[in-house]
């Protein structure tokens, strides 16, 4: 394959790619004290695999409840559905920060100026430092080893219900123990988003 340049399709590790024309924004939330619902919600794109190929999976998160605000599932890595996700996420309710990674999703002039006419600070985690992004990560963790790695979706109807369902489980009934045992939906404040 090498020698024929021939390169397989899959889902590679590094779903962030950075384009160097995009602006980067600094990490706001070292040492900051999360306090309250809607200080800071945070997004990240995973994959989620099906018995023949993948989708990608992008999702909204409130830090301070851990109750998912959005998410919307694409068979390719485009702005347009994260951009899609903010705008419906953005509503009645919006947080004072919004923090991602350095990926050409976020850092699009699109998805920026989102943020910026909403008057939304925007952080971005340091370059390889996931563990800035700790919220979501810890949220796909759950979403793979509760969901997905114990179904074998068929398709993207199949993926998309079998998230739907979960999510609604994971906001409404899923106790977290540093929530005090409380689902994300009571800490948020019953949210209506999901």
């Amino acid at each position: 394959m090498k020698k024929m340049g021939l390169q397989a399709i899959y889902p590679k590790k590094n779903l962030s790619r950075s384009d160097r024309e995009h602006r980067i924004y600094p990490y706001l939330l070292r040492h900051l004290n999360i306090s309250r619902p809607d200080q800071v919600w945070a997004a990240d794109i995973t994959y989620i695999r099906l018995v023949n190929g993948f989708l990608y999976l992008v999702a909204i998160i409130d830090w301070y409840s851990r109750y998912v605000l959005g998410w919307r599932l694409s068979n390719s890595l485009d702005t347009r559905f994260c951009l899609e996700l903010l705008e419906e996420t953005i509503g009645d309710r919006r947080p004072e920060i919004f923090n991602t990674d350095q990926g050409v999703q976020f850092t699009s002039d699109d998805f920026v100026s989102v943020l910026k006419k909403n008057n939304i600070r925007i952080s971005m985690d340091g370059r390889g430092r996931a563990l800035d992004n700790i919220m979501i990560e810890r949220l796909w963790r759950s979403v793979k080893y509760e969901e997905v790695y114990l179904k074998d979706y068929r398709n993207g109807r199949d993926a998309f219900q079998g998230l739907k369902d979960y999510f609604g489980f994971y906001n409404y009934e899923r106790l977290h123990q540093s929530l005090g045992y409380q689902t994300p939906a009571c800490v948020h404040g019953g949210g209506d988003h999901a």
